[in-house]
């Protein structure tokens, strides 16, 4: 089975034909415009990357996570906050290496194009003059044909053309190799270089997941740091108001002479109670403030015993004026 050699396998029967040197030409320019898709997305992904890690460490410094906490858990948070910051810094430099990567990437597709540059106007030179020499030797020979009489002297020019035209595509064809051999050589050392760098780019990616990770797992120790017990017990020392819970509120009936205070529930406000009557000072001893005693006295004693019946041919005296004013307070107070 033949290598799969460029010198071997890109060759055509028509002498004019540069269908071989044409696919190789074809095949090494998209060659380098995959190197610079490949620079274009590696730029692309380094501005992702700085963006991403601005980002980050922006979020990090300007927006509060948990800053109100205490002690163990609020210095995880603190190692929290702080790895973030640095995986944001990481992902910077990481946008700084892939850069310099797309600069490499430009600079090896640079190189190659300026080496491919002398070869390819060599064999444009060659093609050009192959063209040109057989195009001039056809013309005579078809002159010849036609003609009746071969001029002896006409005969030489054709054997002199003949003799340039094949030294022309001896010359042709060893340059031909070169180029093919110079191509070849030249790809190889571009798809060995382009695997180097997705491979160094993949490693780069890589080793950022590790630094991310060795970073995170500063946040998961100062977590198993973390105590709820110490907590509570530091919230505790830190904040406490008292041990002292406020008292039993207790019922006192306002309406009972004793007033007594009575443990139980509260039964709540009630809007019909006034408090005790207050007692007059400098009172004199007048009828009507006798009378108002006197009548709070029957009042209560009406409220026990129900209404007495009429007395039937009562005089008209004070007793009798006293208690229908009794029984006429006592129904008001039966009514409120």
């Amino acid at each position: 089975m033949k290598a799969s050699k460029f010198r071997e396998n890109f060759w055509c029967p028509h002498f004019l034909s540069t269908v071989g040197y044409d696919s190789i030409i074809h095949h090494l320019n998209e060659g380098r415009k995959n190197c610079k898709e490949f620079e274009d997305f590696l730029k692309e992904r380094a501005m992702i990357e700085e963006k991403y890690g601005k980002d980050m460490i922006n979020l990090c410094r300007k927006k509060p996570c948990g800053q109100s906490e205490n002690n163990t858990l609020k210095r995880a948070l603190e190692v929290f906050k702080q790895q973030i910051d640095n995986v944001g810094q990481s992902h910077l430099q990481l946008a700084q290496t892939l850069r310099e990567e797309a600069r490499k990437m430009e600079e090896f597709k640079e190189k190659q194009k300026i080496q491919r540059k002398k070869i390819e106007v060599l064999m444009d030179n060659m093609h050009k003059q192959k063209q040109i020499q057989y195009k001039k030797t056809m013309e005579l020979f078809v002159k010849l044909a036609t003609s009746k009489t071969a001029a002896e002297d006409s005969d030489k020019t054709y054997l002199l053309n003949i003799s340039l035209l094949e030294k022309i595509r001896e010359d042709w064809q060893i340059e031909h190799i070169k180029a093919c051999e110079f191509f070849e050589i030249q790809e190889c050392e571009r798809i060995n270089y382009f695997r180097n760098a997705l491979w160094q780019h993949t490693n780069q990616l890589s080793l950022q997941c590790v630094i991310s990770d060795e970073m995170f797992e500063e946040v998961r120790k100062s977590l198993e740091m973390c105590s709820i017990e110490k907590d509570i017990e530091y919230f505790v020392a830190q904040k406490r108001t008292g041990e002292v819970p406020p008292a039993p509120i207790l019922y006192e009936n306002f309406y009972n002479s004793q007033r007594n205070p009575v443990p139980g529930r509260n039964p709540g406000p009630n809007v019909g109670r006034r408090g005790p009557l207050p007692i007059p000072q400098n009172v004199s001893d007048e009828d009507d403030y006798s009378l108002v005693t006197e009548r709070n006295i029957i009042s209560n004693q009406c409220q026990r015993r129900g209404p007495p019946p009429i007395p039937q041919n009562v005089s008209e005296d004070n007793d009798y004026s006293l208690l229908t004013e009794c029984n006429t307070n006592s129904n008001q107070c039966q009514r409120n």
